[in-house]
């Protein structure tokens, strides 16, 4: 009996002992992510851009001699106002000159072998008819005198042509313009057409831009641009869409897109820096950056930081406690939307239709890292 009273004392003593062991260690909950945000604020239009660039004339041509030679002179230079008939540029006239003077010695020459050969004709049609003279001898001296006419023809074109090249001596502006280049120097010998100087037309101007290729490819060709000079921003421009690079440089990436100013002033100078800006109307939206989205599981959804808990702040401390969390962790859920189109436009942001509300704080950065539910902490926001 003794004996069993004491295995049953030295049981019950065991058994707090048990109970006081450490139990097995629970898993590890997940980390706190610091996450960046935004608050989902509606609107009723969208910017696409701003995009740099230069203002360029439409119109501008390379200009050059119609003949090769030495340049001796050179009258303009970038950013020159010219008018049409100007003097630009001019070469070396010495071999023109010469070339001149031997095309009016032939015409001389020409001149009297036609006059000779012309009075042989007739004297010899006279002898013909007094029958002096034979068919053939009155055959020969026609042709004769149809030869010398022909080297007279022949020799006036030359003098014309020598004429003219002593003229195209002188490269002239053929419109009132802007030079915009220049592409050679007292002293270098060129060749026929080879580029002089570049003469642009200042009237009618455009902005320039080079594009990347994404945004480019969703750029609205109809509408009204806002063009803005970049050293005085209260001075801007309209310009509308009038080409686009239909390739992308092989090296940047990026399209060229010309749009045609109207009216513009004149502080848009060609050369002048500016910057492009398109703002559309459109029906009111959630504007969100595209990194935003989670496209996953044929869901389009968002990540929602919901406010603090309604109960007031000491209720969500405590709640914050007994989860393990820090005050200022949430949680986040995961939360379906609609898109307008097919995904993010251009410039990288998406257009929420429905799924969202005024206000709400959405997860802007880190979204396919994330879980429902899980604990996250703001970071510094987008707002």
């Amino acid at each position: 009996m003794r004996h069993a009273l004491l295995v049953c004392a030295v049981v019950a003593g065991a058994a707090p002992l048990t109970a006081c062991q450490p139990s097995q260690e629970a898993p590890a909950p997940p980390p706190v992510r610091p996450v960046l945000t935004t608050l989902a604020q509606p609107t009723d239009s969208v910017i696409f851009g701003p995009f740099a660039g230069t203002v360029e004339p439409r119109y501008q041509s390379q200009l050059g001699f119609q003949i090769g030679g030495r340049v001796v002179a050179r009258d303009v230079t970038v950013g020159d106002v010219v008018k049409k008939g100007q003097r630009l540029a001019a070469l070396d006239p010495i071999v023109s000159r010469f070339d001149l003077s031997r095309a009016e010695a032939e015409l001389s020459d020409a001149k009297a072998q036609a006059e000779n050969a012309t009075a042989t004709e007739a004297r010899t049609r006279r002898l013909m008819e007094g029958g002096n003279v034979t068919q053939a001898q009155l055959d020969a001296a026609v042709a004769r005198r149809d030869t010398a006419q022909a080297r007279l023809a022949q020799a006036g074109a030359s003098l014309q042509k020598a004429r003219d090249q002593i003229g195209y001596t002188e490269l002239r502006a053929d419109f009132d313009g802007v030079v915009t280049q220049r592409l050679a120097e007292i002293g270098q010998v060129v060749s026929p057409g080879q580029g002089i100087v570049t003469l642009a037309r200042p009237e009618t101007r455009e902005a320039v831009v080079d594009i990347p290729e994404t945004p480019a490819g969703a750029m609205p060709k109809d509408g009204l641009f806002t063009v803005v000079l970049q050293s005085a921003p209260e001075i801007t421009a309209r310009g509308r869409v009038r080409e686009v690079a239909p390739f992308a440089e092989a090296g940047t990436r990026t399209r060229r897109v010309r749009l045609t100013l109207e009216e513009p002033g004149p502080a848009f100078r060609l050369g002048a820096t500016i910057t492009v800006a398109l703002e559309r109307r459109i029906e009111r939206r959630f504007v969100l950056p595209a990194t935003a989205l989670l496209d996953a599981d044929g869901r389009r959804s968002v990540w929602i930081v919901p406010a603090a808990d309604k109960r007031g702040e000491e209720n969500a401390a405590v709640q914050e406690a007994l989860q393990g969390d820090e005050p200022g962790d949430r949680h986040v859920e995961r939360r379906d939307v609609t898109l307008d189109g097919d995904g993010p436009d251009g410039n990288g942001r998406i257009a929420v239709r429905t799924g969202l509300k005024p206000g709400e704080r959405v997860v802007v950065a880190g979204a396919h890292s994330l879980r429902d539910g899980q604990t996250v902490r703001l970071a510094d926001d987008r707002n």
